[in-house]
């Protein structure tokens, strides 16, 4: 075997260009294989929060309270925690999410009857660790400038905030414009002393209660949401028996099939766009072309994988088993949407090389990934007085 390495820059990850002997499609596969060298290390035990946002106990609470009321939405039926919720590991069990116009939580939930508005056309992410957001392979991050959402459209939590209470399938829903929906949430929100009395109390100043500090509040809560002692951390902190033989020859196979190349560093995620013809969601009446009309999506992290089923951008696969196979099958050059043809495949796609026998292995290791120490605690009401959560009973 023979490697030609090139240093890029310091703060950029190292290529190898791999050449392997052997026979068929194996050599075939193997021979010229761009490989990311990468670097796995445990989450960092604190997070960091913008200059501008420093973190507090009373900013959190209140964006906690923000969190849960559906005072947010533009019919007062939607929080955020309605697709976001504890009990789902901040995210849900749902393929696309449901907005306003509808009850129930998690798989429960469905549209009132007389319905017009539209799936929410994403799968929800969780919230947890989306502090870490953009961390590249070495730890580093920046989080005013940390990437959100599957098509990397804003960059912040703070911005992120915001975005789905302006989304009309989300939280806005009938009646309101987008252009005016933020400033009547602030006026809401004065209208109750409670609001007045906490906004002052976490960042004071005169006329606390703005757009700005709505968005910085629930980022602060947001950041609060971590979980970076999983099994696979206290393994990279030096406890050998935290992970199983079998998971550590798991995590070994998921590095050298290739999954390393777009899920590396502490939070297993590039937090690049890669285009891989997803199959389509059929509840959506138009393909999502993702970022830019290109059909590409951002890497997902792949920590707690147990909360967030169904998997991919549009929740079309159910198992990890599913994804797993539909990474053999484009590898192959299958197509499995329509819209996506195998030359627009990222060039990624063809070094992966996987085995049903390396799929349980790996899935093995991917369980390591998951904790479940976050805070799960509900709060018994919000001060506005509306359901806590919206209409998810």
């Amino acid at each position: 075997m023979s490697r030609i390495g090139k240093i890029l820059l310091p703060s950029m990850l190292l290529m190898f260009l791999i050449g392997c002997g052997g026979d068929g499609k194996k050599q075939e596969k193997t021979q010229n294989k761009i490989r990311v060298v990468t670097t796995y290390t445990a989450l960092p035990r604190t997070v960091k929060s913008p200059a501008d946002n420093p973190a507090t106990p009373e900013k959190e609470a209140l964006g906690k309270l923000l969190f849960y009321d559906p005072i947010l939405s533009g019919n007062k039926d939607v929080a955020c925690t309605t697709c976001h919720h504890p009990d789902n590991g901040y995210a849900e069990f749902l393929d696309i999410s449901i907005g306003p116009n509808a009850t129930g939580l998690g798989t429960r939930r469905k549209f009132n009857a007389s319905n017009d508005i539209p799936f929410v056309k994403r799968n929800a992410q969780t919230i947890i660790n989306s502090a870490y957001n953009g961390m590249d392979a070495f730890g580093n991050y920046e989080p005013s400038e940390a990437t959100m959402f599957w098509d990397d459209r804003v960059k912040s939590l703070e911005k992120q905030a915001l975005e789905p209470i302006k989304a009309f399938e989300e939280m806005r829903g009938h009646g309101f414009a987008e252009d005016s929906i933020l400033q009547i949430v602030v006026d809401r929100l004065k209208d109750i002393p409670e609001y007045q009395k906490l906004f002052a109390s976490a960042f004071n100043e005169p006329d606390a209660v703005s757009v700005i500090n709505l968005a910085k509040a629930i980022a602060a809560f947001e950041r609060s949401l971590v979980t970076n002692n999983s099994r696979f951390d206290q393994y990279m902190r030096g406890d050998q028996e935290a992970i199983l033989i079998s998971e550590k020859e798991g995590f070994e196979l998921f590095k050298s099939v290739g999954c390393v190349n777009c899920h590396n560093g502490p939070m297993f995620s590039d937090y690049k766009m890669h285009v891989l013809g997803t199959p389509i969601n059929d509840k959506l009446e138009q393909p999502d072309a993702g970022f830019k009309d290109t059909f590409a999506f951002r890497t997902p992290t792949l920590r707690n994988l147990r909360f967030t089923p169904p998997y991919m951008h549009n929740g079309s696969l159910s198992s990890l088993k599913k994804v797993l196979e539909f990474y053999e099958d484009i590898a192959n050059g299958k197509e499995r949407n329509e819209h996506v043809s195998v030359q627009k495949y990222d060039p990624f796609v063809r070094e992966l090389d996987l085995s049903v026998k390396e799929m349980s292995q790996i899935i093995s290791f991917l369980n390591t990934l998951n904790d479940t120490d976050f805070d799960k605690t509900i709060p018994e009401r919000v001060p506005s007085g509306l359901a806590v959560g919206g209409n998810i009973q």
